[in-house]
């Protein structure tokens, strides 16, 4: 039954209408996974010798099982940030005469054949053979590595269980940060030395295999969590079944000034309200205004003023680019509805904008008390905020018009790639890139002064361009509309 699972499965693959989408991101992606193996490869190769040459005195296996707490946190959260969740459509299984706990067995077992789980086995097997020509024992250095392999396996588990259970929460990265925050707090401080509890426990199983039991019980009983968990979620009439949210209807009357465009402004702050991806998108927001606490405090930075640029478009436009750059994605589930009424596109568009502008300007003033580290501060604030207005809320509009992945509005925002392709690469680097670049020739040439007059300029003509600009990007979108729908529509 497995075989013919993993058959369907590799037919759906290859059959689906949005294989060749996203190819970019693939490729992206595959470069990034060759790297990280060439690394930990390396890595692996070469750590006994350069901990042998800077330590020794001291036992090169134990000095690296002492930093394995360390490792097991960061391999959960990477799991956690980066790692997804296997899909694998159920519902029509559910009709068929197949045993569930088969399907709940198969989408377990399939998590463990990713890239996360043999990631660490470049650096493992390498280091072990390393361990081996300078003379510990076989059996030292197989049960080592059967330890973490099955300490890698446990952190796919635990993070899978994670997953599940903070997958309805507004911010479900906030718990494990805090939690993982505190562990590396207290080791730190020397409040609990987790360091040598870990390699305590890594000595004990080398030299006493049977304690391997150990950590095989505590994978077998997040297998069997996971197992149960699933187990009460996998029913068509549950959570399978589409959900109805009952919401508090709002007319923002408020909004009934603006005119035409107040229509689609209401329809974008109610989907901003209502739905989990936007609204997270509105709490990272929170920090992002933070941002500057990295920088702004730092006297190393202070003597950097284009880095100071970069922080300054960043904060006073964070919702700009985080929103922005999947318009008109925001819309996808119901876009072909939408381009069906009677509506101007141009009106659609300009309400894109308004929204934009009006977060640039509130970012802009929640900014304001940054002054606590120089006017200098404020002025580039000032300037960046005007240039988001009048130049990269335009490069974010043109580039919505070149979008063809929908967005699943129910899924969180943080780390979430998914409606992600080559557009929102791309667009990143000229909203941060060429304001640096806008700033710091005449900065380097004339003055500061000149460097945020140039600014200020560049955003001053796309604001007295409005109409112009936005004549231009609306023909974009006309002609990319079909295409769009259809795009929407296959996802």
């Amino acid at each position: 039954m497995i075989s013919k699972i993993i058959s369907l499965e590799i037919k759906q693959f290859f059959r689906s209408s949005y294989l060749q989408k996203g190819i970019f991101i693939k490729i992206v992606l595959a470069l990034i996974a060759f790297i990280l193996l060439l690394n930990a490869l390396a890595l692996g190769v070469g750590l006994f010798g350069i901990l042998n040459t800077s330590f020794p005195d001291t036992d090169t296996l134990e000095l690296v099982s002492s930093s394995f707490f360390y490792w097991f946190i960061g391999d959960l959260l990477f799991r956690f940030f980066l790692q997804k969740l296997p899909v694998f459509s159920v519902k029509p299984l559910l009709y068929l005469p197949i045993r569930k706990t088969k399907i709940l067995h198969y989408i377990l077992i399939k998590t463990a054949f990713s890239f996360f789980t043999f990631f660490p086995l470049f650096f493992i097997i390498p280091f072990g053979i390393s361990l081996l020509t300078n003379g510990y024992s076989a059996n030292i250095v197989s049960i080592w590595i059967m330890f973490l392999f099955l300490a890698t396996l446990i952190s796919n588990y635990l993070n899978f269980l994670i997953e599940n259970k903070s997958a309805d929460s507004e911010l479900s990265f906030l718990p494990l940060m805090l939690g993982s925050s505190a562990l590396i707090a207290l080791n730190y401080f020397h409040i609990i030395s987790f360091s040598g509890l870990f390699a305590n426990a890594i000595g004990h199983v080398i030299h006493q295999p049977v304690y391997l039991l150990i950590p095989t019980i505590i994978l077998a009983g997040l297998y069997y969590l996971n197992f149960k968990s699933l187990r009460n979620k996998i029913y068509l009439d549950q959570s399978l079944a589409s959900k109805a949210n009952v919401v508090n209807p709002s007319e923002m009357a408020w909004l009934h000034r603006l005119g035409p465009i107040a229509p689609f402004m209401q329809l974008d702050l109610k989907m901003i309200g209502r739905n989990k991806r936007p609204k997270s998108t509105v709490f990272i927001l929170l920090f992002g205004m933070l941002y500057g606490l990295i920088f702004y405090p730092d006297h190393n930075y202070a003597d950097i003023t284009p880095m100071l640029v970069f922080v300054g478009i960043f904060i006073t436009g964070n919702f700009m680019i985080n929103f922005g750059q999947f318009i008109p994605a925001w819309d996808s589930g119901y876009y072909k509805f939408l381009m069906s009424q009677n509506i101007k596109y141009k009106e659609y568009i300009q309400s894109k904008y308004m929204l934009l502008v009006a977060s640039a300007v509130i970012m802009f003033i929640f900014s304001i008390p940054y002054v606590y580290f120089g006017w200098k501060i404020l002025v580039l604030n000032f300037a960046a905020m005007i240039f988001n207005i009048g130049v990269n809320s335009y490069v974010l509009l043109f580039a919505g018009s070149f979008n063809r992945k929908s967005i699943d509005l129910d899924k969180r925002a943080a780390f979430n790639y998914q409606g992600t392709g080559a557009v929102q690469w791309l667009v990143g680097l000229p909203l941060l890139l060429i304001p640096i670049i806008v700033f710091y020739i005449p900065f380097k040439a004339i003055s500061f002064n000149a460097g945020v007059f140039s600014l200020v300029i560049f955003g001053v003509i796309g604001i007295v361009l409005h109409k112009k600009i936005l004549s231009h990007i609306v023909v974009k979108y006309k002609d990319s509309k079909h295409k769009m729908i259809s795009a929407f529509a296959q996802e």
